[in-house]
């Protein structure tokens, strides 16, 4: 979950290492450092956010032409200068970035702790490098083999850059299950957890595969598995665009994300929905129509934002498509022993396509005979290279820690999905169908409405910022949509929110209520309306704060609740796009009210690549 960069050409590597751990910073943020290797190795770090660093590096000799860089979320060690990367080893010859957990580093540490070697840090990173110093040492002294040996040995995850002494015209990058792309320009060589470090400098890139070891000097790349084989670099070109990855006059990239919502959606249903013709043209889909049409069972696996829309897959499949759904979360999937039968369709939803827990449990539910059909937004992710078919939402990068624009963007995907099934399998009428599709194109206009009452919202933000708890409750539908806007406001304000099905606050959470408690409604007009209104009433009788996201024209509710959101009328199975943007705005507003790091919450990273 910490993102790398490195550079080796002619440019001076350390305003580039500095400018990519700012944009790969969403990734972690709990320390930073360099590695410049300019005859002799100085690595600097600094706890702290990336500025730290750099303020700290002031009058500091910083020239070099061959680097390595990193931006920590930590995991072994706590949050310090001595636990950040990168790390010398102990001749102090080696320098190494690192993004995963070593998990037999233990047996590893005591074992070199026994040859002598003395460790500065609590990570199981420096471990790692001593070890390959160890081999490097007993082996010849060719650090490229002594790494390959190390990385057979070693139990766990890893992306690891090093930097040698001896070598300052090489580095080493290698590969196993957290993401690396190699950047390709003339006589120089970019790397990089992500794209966005990259963008500025060339459209062409290698993403790196799993068990992969990247040789790289200014005019060479040298791409090798494990066995020592070489292989052909597959070169691909970006389709990103640097403004993509800046704020571009916002505040925070959180707002401009959400703000994004109108034309994202729309760039997901571009070239894929029209309403006129009737039609959803989706080739990946298209191309497992048939697997789709016979499944049995759909399994959908995700992981906190995602597995939220995949939860609201599963009502409008089932409702629609008449096909068994269940959604897992991916982290307990992979532990499990699940029973797959041949032909199963698991959907793998991901915004990046590197989280570690549903990679590894689509690769269990292959061995099994599955289908996987992949929900990505990031081209030539690892979930991508490893699903049979698949779909990409086309939100563009999304930099804030909390996911918006992606998660609406995911249910598009799968909302589509389940029409072209539904259409296909003859479960939905023609009527029903082509209404759905023009309701699902009117999405981003009516988004573009909602984001109106932004000022409205924030006024709420700061009449109930001080509350101590919230709860989100919500029936249908929208009742993971009340799940997601908890999580939210958790995420971004820090204050303890729990979602509900609305009818199940009686069974324990209505004891929570009082005066002080605000409860956020999910309410938009549909075919559980009368029950949402007694629920409300119920809430009321006991003096919570009622704060309502309703349908425009919803009289009754407006009456009884102490503040409303409205959003445009919209089909019950369409509405979930329109009733989560006022709850991330509310999230928002709350955490800015709160004079919070909305892009940056503490502990968290954006893609969870580690368990």
């Amino acid at each position: 979950m910490c993102g790398i960069v490195a550079y080796i050409g002619q440019r001076e590597a350390y305003p580039i290492i500095l400018k990519g751990l700012k944009r790969l910073e969403y990734r972690g943020y709990d320390s930073a450092g360099v590695a410049l290797l300019n005859g002799s190795l100085r690595v600097y770090k600094k706890k702290g956010k990336v500025a730290a660093l750099e303020e700290s590096l002031v009058g500091k000799a910083v020239h070099a032409h061959a680097g390595i860089g990193h931006t920590r979320w930590a995991t072994h060690g706590e949050p310090s200068d001595r636990n950040a990367h990168p790390h010398l080893s102990a001749s102090g010859k080696l320098a190494m970035i690192h993004n995963g957990i070593i998990e037999n580093y233990a047996q590893l540490k005591s074992d070199l702790q026994k040859k002598g070697y003395e460790f500065k840090s609590d990570t199981d990173t420096e471990v790692l490098l001593n070890f390959i110093e160890d081999i490097h040492i007993n082996n010849g002294g060719n650090l490229e083999e002594a790494i390959r040996i190390a990385l057979r040995r070693v139990v766990g995850a890893y992306v690891i850059v090093v930097l040698d002494q001896d070598h300052p015209d090489t580095l080493i990058a290698a590969r196993k299950g957290s993401p690396l792309v190699i950047g390709v320009g003339k006589d120089e060589h970019f790397l990089a957890s992500d794209a966005s470090p990259i963008i500025e400098y060339t459209k062409e890139v290698v993403y790196v595969n799993d068990y992969e070891l990247a040789i790289l000097k200014p005019d060479e790349l040298v791409l090798k598995n494990l066995g020592n084989d070489k292989l052909t670099p597959f070169i691909q070109k970006l389709d990103l665009e640097l403004a993509a990855i800046e704020k571009g006059g916002y505040d925070s990239f959180m707002l401009k994300e959400i703000f994004e919502q109108p034309h994202t959606i729309y760039d997901c249903l571009r070239g894929r929905l029209d309403a006129t013709a009737g039609t959803i043209t989706m080739s990946g889909v298209q191309s497992c129509m048939q697997y789709l049409k016979e499944a049995n069972r759909i399994l959908i696996i995700a992981c906190g934002t995602s597995w939220h829309a995949g939860l609201v897959a599963e009502y409008i499949i089932e409702e629609l498509c008449r096909i068994p759904v269940e959604v897992e979360y991916a982290s307990e999937f992979r532990y499990r022993n699940p029973i797959i039968n041949k032909g199963d369709i698991i959907i793998a939803v991901s915004q990046s396509g590197e989280t570690a827990d549903t990679l590894v449990a689509i690769e269990k539910a292959k061995e099994q005979g599955a289908i996987i059909f992949g929900i990505l937004n990031v081209v030539g992710s690892s979930i991508a290279r490893a699903s049979h078919a698949g779909a990409y939402t086309h939100a563009g990068p999304e930099i804030g820690v909390a996911s918006t624009k992606a998660f609406t963007a995911q249910l598009v995907v799968l909302t589509m999905v389940a029409l072209k099934l539904s259409n296909e399998r003859g479960t939905i009428d023609q009527k029903r169908y082509l209404h759905l599709l023009n309701e699902l194109q009117q999405i981003p206009d009516k988004v573009a409405t909602v984001l109106q009452q932004n000022e409205h919202i924030s006024a709420l933000a700061e009449k109930y910022k001080d509350a101590r708890d919230f709860l989100y409750l919500g029936r249908g539908y929208n009742f993971p949509i009340a799940l997601e806007g908890a999580l939210k406001l958790k995420e971004i304000s820090y204050i303890h929110a729990e979602g509900y099905p609305a009818a199940e606050m009686k069974h324990g959470p209505i004891a929570l209520v009082d005066e002080k408690l605000p409860v956020v409604f999910v309410a938009t007009r549909d075919s559980y309306h009368e029950k949402i209104v007694s629920n409300i009433q119920e809430i009321k009788a006991r003096k919570g704060k009622v704060v309502a996201v309703i349908s425009e024209g919803d009289d009754v509710i407006e009456g009884m609740a102490d503040d409303v959101i409205k959003v445009p009328e919209a089909d019950e199975i369409v509405a979930p796009l329109l009733s989560v943007i006022p709850l991330q705005l509310l999230s928002y507003h709350i955490g800015m009210a709160k004079d919070l790091d909305v892009d940056k919450p503490r502990n968290l990273a954006k893609s969870v690549t580690v368990e």
